[in-house]
């Protein structure tokens, strides 16, 4: 077995683009003993994407694919992390929302984190979900369908979210756990239901 009880390594794709939270992706790339967690960008940007630390550029990080040539069959798990602009960019791309609404369809786990539920919110899948996130994203969850809670990991039905960088050992947590459970008949159901 494997860390979280697998019995082999899964494949978790972290959907990313410049303006990504370096703190969220490299805590949850710290648990990739348990998956190996797959880079994917809008657009091939020179083979990375650039990470921030709050509004500071941080570390680069390697682009394994884009998402145009991704498929989400090939994934077990999907993570949205968060920081501004990484989300805000992603909501935008109508290719990375039907990626992102493809987990949803198929039962897979999908774990958001900070700005990143607003992938969520644009995609219709959080309608009758509750999930948290960063503060400042309550009213768009709330106008979506959504019930919005301050907890540091809310977990609805194959969907588990976070708020900020501080709760990661929890969200951490539970991507291992939702991973080594696989698939959720009542993620699709859910799915089903928001459209």
């Amino acid at each position: 077995m494997v860390g979280g009880g697998l019995a082999a390594p899964a494949r978790a794709s972290m959907l990313r683009q410049v303006g990504l939270s370096l703190p969220e992706a490299m805590q949850a790339v710290g648990y990739h003993t348990m998956a190996v967690v797959s880079h994917l960008a809008l657009e091939a940007n020179a083979g990375f994407a650039q990470g921030f630390d709050h509004f500071d550029k941080a570390e680069k990080l390697p682009v394994d694919t884009v998402v145009a040539a991704a498929d989400p069959a090939d994934y077990d798990a999907l993570v949205l992390p968060g920081g501004v602009i990484n989300p805000d960019i992603l909501r935008t791309s109508e290719g990375a929302m039907a990626f992102v609404a493809a987990f949803f369809e198929q039962g897979k786990p999908v774990g958001a984190i900070c700005h990143g539920p607003w992938s969520l919110v644009e995609t219709g899948v959080v309608t009758g979900r509750t999930v948290t996130s960063w503060p400042s994203l309550r009213t768009d969850i709330e106008n979506a369908g959504g019930t919005w809670k301050n907890e540091e990991l809310v977990i609805d039905r194959g969907l588990f979210t976070s708020r900020k960088p501080a709760d990661l050992p929890a969200f951490c947590r539970k991507l291992v756990e939702e991973v080594a459970e696989g698939r959720h008949a009542e993620q699709r159901e859910a799915a089903k239901a928001a459209r």
